[in-house]
């Protein structure tokens, strides 16, 4: 009976998680012009569309060289070739199952082998954190410009106040970190540990500027492919929306309730898309494109399964 509900619990789960995103997308079909969006979608540009794609290809790229040098800066070795395909390889799980970060822990788990699990969960986590942390400081700088300087976008309450309580999070983060880092027993010690890996493989001489370049590039890449599916379907973008609207959007997709962000990511966007000018529709229609090319662009994940090769662990 034990085994029989410890299997039922991530199948119902999962059910409900599918539930959530085709809930949320059938809401939004009836209060963002569903028909709008589906007309939209039919006539794209293919062109467009076929250039998100590669945005898209380039980002799995930098993203996997990044996870190679955090990994090795921690003593686990990685190749390029394997960092590309692990990285496929943990999008496609992404992609596929609720949360959007299972495929990162079974990178984790497979990488374990040269420094232990401990190890390589830090250098998953902290890859992860340094992209997002690039597109976070683009989305700051981008909204305080816009929201200081005469004839920016207008933004409204329900957007300003958890912006600008998730910039005060993140200036507060560092005094956290320092204080939990003093606690006595193992949350002091995990948290010590977490932030020497930080320093190790983020912060050093020589890491640093690796790690920005490699950062800021993927989440240009990210905003480039919407942006290019935006294009596609006839919506033009000003900058000041791609770097600041683009960015909520993407984040929205985090949040672990729905199948890879689906309906999270075109309700955000049918949301803020009116804020630049655009309609609920054309942000419903880009979000799906997006994430319709976002899945076109992980495939190639697939060619080792498919070939029906033996997953082996990381290996140097």
């Amino acid at each position: 009976m034990r085994r029989r509900l410890a299997y039922l619990r991530p199948t119902v789960l999962r059910a409900i998680e599918f539930g959530v995103a085709a809930g949320l997308l059938a809401i939004l079909w009836h209060a963002a012009d569903g028909r709008e969006a589906l007309r939209l979608l039919a006539g794209a540009e293919p062109v467009w569309l076929v250039a998100a794609v590669a945005a898209l290809t380039v980002q799995t790229v930098l993203s996997a060289l990044r996870w190679r040098l955090t990994a090795g800066r921690l003593g686990i070795l990685v190749s390029v070739p394997t960092a590309v395909r692990e990285y496929y390889l943990s999008q496609v799980v992404n992609q596929s199952l609720p949360g959007g970060m299972i495929g990162d822990a079974s990178r984790a788990v497979r990488s374990r082998a040269q420094a232990g699990l401990v190890k390589s969960g830090q250098a998953v986590v902290l890859e992860r954190l340094v992209g997002q942390a690039a597109m976070f400081l683009l989305l700051v700088v981008g909204f305080t410009i816009t929201w200081i300087a005469p004839g920016g976008l207008d933004w409204p309450r329900w957007v300003t106040i958890p912006v600008a309580l998730a910039i005060v999070g993140a200036v507060a983060l560092p005094g956290v970190l320092w204080i939990a880092a003093r606690l006595p027993g193992a949350t002091g010690r995990a948290v010590r540990g977490f932030r020497e890996a930080i320093v190790a493989a983020i912060m050093s001489k020589g890491v640093l500027a690796r790690q920005v370049a490699l950062s800021f590039g993927t989440a240009v890449c990210n905003l480039l492919a919407f942006m290019l599916c935006a294009a596609a379907l006839g919506v033009a973008l000003p900058l000041v929306a791609v770097v600041t609207i683009l960015p909520l959007i993407l984040f929205a997709m985090l949040v672990p309730v729905s199948i890879s962000g689906w309906g999270l990511r075109e309700g955000a966007a049918s949301a803020l898309f009116p804020i630049a000018g655009a309609t609920a529709a054309e942000g419903f229609a880009t979000s799906f494109a997006f994430g319709l090319v976002f899945i076109v662009a992980v495939l190639p994940g697939l060619i080792p399964v498919l070939l029906g090769g033996k997953l082996r662990s990381v290996e140097p």
